[in-house]
């Protein structure tokens, strides 16, 4: 059972997210939080897995309790889901620690897959904003030395050009017309070939080398 913490400053969003997620039975709510603060306090007392995160609340935004949490909770993941698309924010979400970001007017089927990927250790970046964070990644992220065994299929290819958009697996497996296993398989054997760990850290290199387009 994933244990989901949601922080949201208003009531109506949080009792419909609660709603939403509680429809799959591999979800319980364990709390609903009003502001940053009141979700970093509750955490030793509701135990979650995935904090659910807004960015814009009182008291302590987004940014702010997404920083602390990771620095004191590092076993709690944190998913933003938000109505900003603009740079900074994204940008300083991912540098606090968030390991997604997920704007709210995805369908609900997409939001459960990122909480339970999410928890599984992906990082799940919302189409519309993959390009600005990825972008930026790749400009920051120091320089790797590029490996003369990476030599992608044809497969893996397409495969990691989907993952740089920002789809998930189960988006991948239909639109490649593969099961969910073999998009995992692929995804597991390209993280091997570019002795990376996620999906984000494979784009970046990708991008780095000229191993995928972005636009």
């Amino acid at each position: 059972m994933i244990k989901v913490l949601i922080a949201d400053d208003q009531d109506i969003v949080c009792e419909g997210l609660q709603r939403i997620l509680e429809s799959d039975a591999e979800i319980v709510v364990v709390g609903l939080a009003h502001n940053g603060l009141e979700a970093l306090e509750s955490i030793p007392r509701t135990q979650p897995d995935l904090v659910l995160m807004d960015l814009k609340m009182p008291v302590m935004n987004g940014i702010l309790a997404t920083r602390k949490i990771s620095e004191q909770y590092p076993q709690v993941r944190v998913l933003v889901l938000t109505t900003y698309d603009d740079d900074e924010w994204l940008f300083d979400a991912v540098r606090a620690g968030a390991k997604g970001y997920l704007l709210k007017d995805r369908p609900r089927a997409e939001l459960i897959r990122a909480i339970k990927g999410t928890v599984q250790g992906n990082s799940f970046i919302d189409p519309a904003v993959a390009g600005k964070l990825l972008g930026q990644l790749a400009q920051t992220s120091p320089p790797r030395q590029p490996s003369l065994e990476i030599s992608l299929s044809e497969r893996e290819t397409e495969v990691l050009q989907l993952l740089a958009q920002g789809l998930s697996n189960a988006d991948i497996a239909q639109r490649l017309f593969l099961s969910e296993g073999t998009v995992r398989n692929y995804t597991s054997a390209i993280f091997a070939k570019l002795n990376v760990s996620d999906r984000t850290q494979a784009v970046v290199v990708a991008l780095r080398y000229g191993l995928v387009d972005f636009n």
